[in-house]
């Protein structure tokens, strides 16, 4: 069965005192299976955003423990911060991450709101994808009034809660539960002082945008329609949130915005959108902050769209493109911005075992010499190709940046882009192949005593073949389809580096080759002998296909050299 993965960001209303915090996120670290992403306090917003994740169930669990602590820790009376707030736990959403689609979160987002509301005497509002009235759907009409008009707001039969005691408490207010997509929360940076700047930037780029008022936009009279209600004039960026406010801390104001759907707004559109509001009100954005954990694809979407404006490759490292992302929207601006605690996928993979990818070159070589079979001719295939999909990336990136090419950049970041596609994914089968063949290994090692016992063991041995066929051949459609840009380079790239080109040719045979080898040596105790004979004959098509290419990329290199 795929495992579900969900994401829950309960925000709590203490942001100074960590020994309360610290016992908040001992109770989720309580629970087995979920896992402590990323634990953000701010002293003056006086609120932490805690972000985990895991299985449904867990993750469950360790929400109405939370929650439970924040009861029984927070005293909303006492409780002053620049953040609108209205309970203890003030906010928990639900968010799917993988192998779970928004309907089946909504359910589990009102057991959760039944469970706080029934274990920790919690009085809950449901709000987003989880709301049961169709007015309760944005949290901030849910939270208007904030703490403060909650004793009122109680007792009117409208705002009855949805799950949990209908009186006020006091100490813990109101919490919201809700099911959500995934939300970035992100602050830019102002070189003033000023909320009222701040706002009045919010105002221009939020979807919401400001009071539509009768002449002067700022003193004006409020304009309103034949019921009296308030007419306002949208801003900029649609599924974005914001409000301006001063950041004692750091001595800046910040424009603080919500992006509710970073598909439609991204980080960087918001981020410029800021930087032009603001120096049309003689304002410097100095940088920005994200509050919580940020998917991979929303840093890398960034950071392509400055180097597309500088007119430079986008076709390098993971690595080096969150370096210039982080650099572009000034993350690092206020305190160091760390990759692998900020990056979602970086952080679920931090408590991964070490990959062989991880190792150094020293160490992946003296790992490959050792006794174990693992890693063996499979995985360095996958290296070979690698290795020749990135010298055929390489040139394509010194093409781009090639004085009096300036017109071709594109043209040949393109094809970064596509080698750099063929290298990071043969880098990933280095692992799979490794991690196939200790497969085939665990299911030699079931037991068999009964015929149910064997009869499952020669299932499992069986897939776990197949697995270890399958990712080898992957690894021969991979370096076979490199040698599109690998052959374009040689052609059309950089004649200085032509030689790279042919390396890269050299190295994506052999990928093909090696893997093959591995495909066939396996292919023997595969029983469903028809999937064999398909794939055999696929296989040989692209080895005798790839062998064709490396003569004629070679041969053409011979002409140039």
């Amino acid at each position: 069965m795929i495992n579900q993965l969900i994401e829950c960001v309960p925000n709590f209303s203490e942001g100074r005192d960590l020994s309360v915090i610290k016992q908040i996120t001992d109770a989720i670290e309580s629970v087995y299976g979920v896992k402590l992403l990323d634990v953000d306090p701010g002293a003056a917003t006086n609120r932490t955003v805690v972000t985990m994740v895991g299985a449904p169930g867990p993750v469950l669990d360790a929400a109405v423990l939370a929650g439970k602590k924040a009861a029984e820790l927070i005293d909303m009376s006492k409780h002053k911060g620049e953040h609108p707030r209205f309970g203890a736990m003030d906010v928990c959403p639900l968010v799917p991450v993988s192998n779970i689609t928004m309907d089946e979160v909504v359910p589990l987002a009102h057991k959760l709101a039944e469970r706080l509301g029934q274990e920790a005497g919690l009085s809950i509002y449901c709000y987003e994808h989880a709301a049961k009235r169709p007015e309760r759907r944005n949290l901030a009409t849910c939270r208007a009034g904030e703490y403060e008009a909650l004793a009122e707001k109680l007792k009117k039969p409208e705002w009855k809660p949805d799950y949990g005691p209908a009186t006020f408490n006091s100490r813990s207010g109101v919490t919201a539960v809700g099911a959500r997509d995934f939300l970035v929360a992100y602050n830019i940076n102002l070189n003033t002082t000023s909320t009222r700047r701040a706002n009045a930037i919010a105002f221009d780029i939020r979807e919401k945008g400001r009071k539509k008022r009768e002449g002067n936009p700022l003193t004006g009279k409020v304009v309103k329609d034949e019921k009296g209600n308030d007419l306002w004039t949208p801003g900029k960026l649609k599924c974005v949130k914001g409000i301006g406010w001063f950041i004692e801390e750091y001595g800046v104001a910040q424009v603080s915005v919500n992006l509710t759907n970073i598909a439609v707004t991204p980080v960087h559109e918001c981020f410029d959108a800021c930087c032009e509001s603001a120096q049309s009100r003689g304002i410097r954005v100095t940088g920005s902050e994200l509050v919580g954990l940020i998917p991979l694809g929303a840093m890398l979407d960034a950071v392509r769209y400055f180097l597309k404006k500088q007119q430079r490759s986008t076709g390098i490292s993971d690595a080096e493109l969150i370096k210039i992302a982080v650099k572009s929207l000034g993350l690092d601006d206020l305190y160091p911005f760390k990759p692998e605690e900020k990056i979602i996928e970086y952080a679920i993979a931090g408590s991964s075992s070490k990959k062989l990818v991880d190792l150094t070159m020293t160490g992946f070589v003296h790992e490959t010499a050792c006794e174990s079979p693992a890693p063996g001719g499979g995985s360095i295939s996958a290296a070979m190709g690698a290795m020749g999909a990135a010298l055929a990336t390489m040139v394509a990136n010194l093409s781009s940046h090639k004085r009096g090419w300036d017109d071709r950049w594109e043209e040949f970041s393109d094809w970064a882009d596509k080698g750099k596609q063929h290298h990071d994914e043969l880098l990933r089968l280095i692992d799979d192949d490794t991690d196939a063949f200790n497969a085939i290994m665990a299911a030699f090692g079931l037991p068999a005593s009964t015929d149910d016992e064997k009869a499952a063991k020669k299932e499992a041995i069986q897939a776990a073949t197949k697995r270890a066929i399958e990712i080898p051949f992957r690894v021969m459609e991979v370096a076979h389809a490199s040698m599109d840009v690998i052959a374009t380079m040689a052609d059309i790239g950089n004649p200085n580096s032509v030689s790279d080109a042919g390396v890269g040719a050299l190295a994506a045979r052999s990928a093909v080759m090696g893997a093959f080898m591995n495909v066939k040596i396996n292919a023997k105790d595969i029983e469903d002998k028809a999937w064999v004979t398909n794939l055999l004959e696929k296989g040989e098509k692209i080895q005798e296909n790839v062998i064709t290419r490396e003569a004629t990329i070679l041969a053409t290199i011979s002409n140039k050299l």
